[in-house]
């Protein structure tokens, strides 16, 4: 599969996707959402790959729509266009690998849906998030959705309304990203924490995201009916037998995914 809108790569085990349309900051063409969930389900179907990185190449991460695509469309039109922007939040969440977010510069608009998206994200220090749209007349009703999970109300419409950018230390203190470290270290806190998934098995990682998904919006009694069933599965595994019988006698697993 060709790309023009963003550069693919494996590496070991780790798949990673570059935003490439530094000259646009990054900005969201039709070509380059289409590609991103593109690219997204190729390495989650590459056998080969376990973690996925999403990262923006120049100076930001990605600050959102390309505003040049914005004229001349009907409202069918305009909700078709939304959609696809949006369609990474369903991408990211349906994946069986988790996917991580390094970030830098800018993550603003559908920028910072992508960084809000990630299951994880590691931010540079002095970046700077918004959901900005709100000051262009418009808003960023889909990146809200993911943080509506975490914060509160307040916060949210903060967020949605108010347009202003916060910087990655804020971001962190109310748990919208991982981690925030200096941005020559971006890369290899990225990969260190990369690093610690790759040594869980493989089968529990791929159990747990899809259970996280899948629960979260279940009712209170339902999500302890659905624990208690993928616990048990996980519990006949090949993995979790190996995990045990290793912990017992105090050696490495070694992990089939299975």
């Amino acid at each position: 599969m060709e790309f023009s809108t963003i550069l693919v790569e494996q590496r070991d085990q780790l798949g990673f996707i570059t935003l490439n349309r530094p000259e646009k900051m990054n900005t969201f063409s039709s070509q380059l959402a289409r590609e991103l969930n593109d690219g997204l389900r190729l390495l989650d179907q590459d056998e080969a790959v376990r973690v996925i990185i999403v990262k923006g190449a120049g100076k930001a991460f990605s600050t959102g729509i390309d505003i040049a695509e914005f004229h001349g469309k009907s409202t069918t039109e305009y909700q078709e266009w939304i959609e696809l922007m949006d369609e990474m939040h369903l991408t990211v969440a349906s994946l069986a690998k988790p996917v991580i977010a390094m970030v830098h510069g800018y993550a603003v608009a559908n920028g910072a849906g992508l960084l809000f998206a990630a299951d994880f994200a590691f931010v540079a220090e002095g970046t700077k998030i918004g959901t900005t749209a709100i000051n262009v007349g418009l808003l960023c009703t889909g990146p809200v959705i993911p943080i509506s999970y975490g914060l509160g109300k307040k916060k949210v419409l903060e967020m949605l309304l108010s347009g202003e950018m916060i910087d990655a230390a804020e971001a962190e203190r109310l748990g919208m990203v991982n981690k925030v470290v200096p941005l020559d270290r971006l890369e290899a806190e990225t990969l260190k924490f990369a690093q610690k998934l790759l040594a869980k098995s493989p089968l529990a990682v791929k159990m747990g995201k899809h259970f996280y998904y899948q629960m979260v919006d279940m009712p209170f009694n339902q999500r302890f009916n659905y624990s208690s069933e993928v616990f048990a599965r996980l519990c006949t595994s090949e993995d979790a037998k190996e995990g045990v019988d290793a912990f017992l006698n105090k050696r490495k697993p070694v992990w089939r995914g299975k």
